[in-house]
């Protein structure tokens, strides 16, 4: 009977914090301008290169490829890939993505690009001069229509000089709880027509 008893313990304790994680989810949905759908994390990429999640919901549910994905905290990802049940998110950590962003604080733009580890992101071409800190926030600028503008994106945590060269090294910390989310939001709107994930144009270093 103890055994049993702290068995439902525990499992009480799991839910209390799934449901602290789903009302975080909720207010934060009701503070956002668009319209957004609710899916679940079913599944995550195998691969330790590729940075991806398996959500629950598909077309059937009105996802569409392009689409942003955020937790309570920041962006988490895109969608990449769209079935009639399920979709697979491309996260904002893999190798192969980037997005532009702006420091918060001074407006300076610069492109924000995955390094493959997932609490570490890093800052492409930032001038020597710029106007940047550590805990800035950065946050997307809309621009290459891939994300829409103005949410939390990361947070800078290091900067650093080389003597002679005209860029600085900037890192940043996912805003995020990317290895934590058991939920997410996805921005409703109408399906857009996908770039290459590695934004160029106005996105483009």
């Amino acid at each position: 009977q103890l055994l049993v008893l702290e068995q439902r313990s525990q499992r009480l304790a799991v839910l209390e914090a799934e449901n602290v994680r789903l009302r975080e989810l909720l207010n934060s949905s009701a503070n956002l301008d668009a319209r957004v759908l609710v899916a679940e994390i079913i599944g995550i990429e195998a691969d330790p290169n590729r940075h991806e999640l398996i959500l629950n919901k598909g077309t059937d549910a009105g996802l569409f490829k392009g689409q942003a994905v955020l937790d309570a905290h920041g962006l988490i990802g895109q969608v990449v890939e769209v079935g009639a049940i399920s979709s697979r998110v491309l996260l904002i950590t893999d190798a192969m993505h980037a997005l532009s962003v702006k420091v918060n604080r001074s407006g300076v733009r610069s492109i924000l690009a995955g390094t493959g580890h997932p609490d570490r992101l890093s800052l492409l071409y930032v001038p020597d001069s710029a106007e940047i800190a550590e805990g800035d926030l950065l946050v997307s600028t809309g621009l290459g229509r891939r994300y829409p503008a103005g949410y939390p994106v990361a947070t800078v945590v290091s900067i650093s000089h080389e003597p002679g060269q005209p860029f600085m090294t900037v890192e940043a910390r996912p805003a995020a709880w990317i290895d934590r989310a058991s939920h997410v939001l996805l921005v409703a709107g109408a399906p857009q027509s996908v770039a290459p994930v590695l934004e160029g144009g106005a996105d483009g270093p």
